[in-house]
């Protein structure tokens, strides 16, 4: 099984392009935001998730673990093969997918091509406690502030982020470091939303 590949991007196409790793070509398909962000003509590296059928074998290529995760992930969901899996993921990057599922905002992800709301409602509800965490090792003065306090004498907005983040799957230190440090950059006046989104990102890029 292929996991990883690492050559020269010589083609792109609509739904795939072709790696060449020591003149060899390798037909990997992607999500539309993945192909668009390969340098053609360059060297790439792919993580690769190989799917063998009994009349083909496929390569799916992602630039990074996380989306090759939520695509595994996807494809748990009745309804959710390979195709609609990588539509989900041209449409929506894995901090915003994240997102849409801590916000349980259905009309997000129906904004996928393929994905009505009937799916979207599924998508919504079997995937909101099973979101990978996307990183660990966070911010040490981030974590600092999230133990100063009991969760109880924070502010509302900042309880239910945590709360959020937690039904999300990530731990409770995970989660209230993540938010402690969106409350950092963002201000004490922010909104759960908001805090969400921030404590999001900063899982996803930590």
């Amino acid at each position: 099984m292929i996991g990883k590949l690492k050559g020269i991007v010589d083609t792109i196409e609509d739904d795939h392009a072709i790696v060449d790793v020591g003149g060899v070509g390798y037909v990997v398909f992607c999500s539309t935001s993945t192909l668009q962000r390969l340098p053609r003509g360059e060297a790439v590296a792919l993580a690769i998730e190989t799917q063998v059928r009994e009349d083909a074998i496929r390569l799916y290529g992602f630039l990074g673990r996380d989306e090759r995760d939520w695509f595994r992930l996807l494809q748990n969901v009745q309804g959710v093969g390979a195709k609609v899996a990588l539509a989900l993921l041209g449409t929506l990057a894995p901090a915003d997918l994240a997102q849409a599922l801590a916000l349980q905002d259905k009309a997000a992800v129906a904004r996928t091509p393929g994905v009505g709301p009937k799916l979207a409602a599924r998508l919504v509800a079997e995937l909101k406690d099973k979101a990978p965490a996307f990183a660990s090792g966070l911010d040490p003065a981030a974590a600092r502030l999230a133990g100063d306090e009991g969760e109880r004498s924070l502010p509302r907005p900042v309880q239910d982020a945590i709360s959020a983040l937690i039904n999300l799957g990530y731990s409770r230190p995970q989660a209230a470091t993540a938010v402690a440090s969106a409350l950092q950059a963002l201000g004490e006046a922010a909104e759960a939303g908001a805090l969400i989104r921030r404590g999001l990102r900063e899982l996803a890029t930590g």
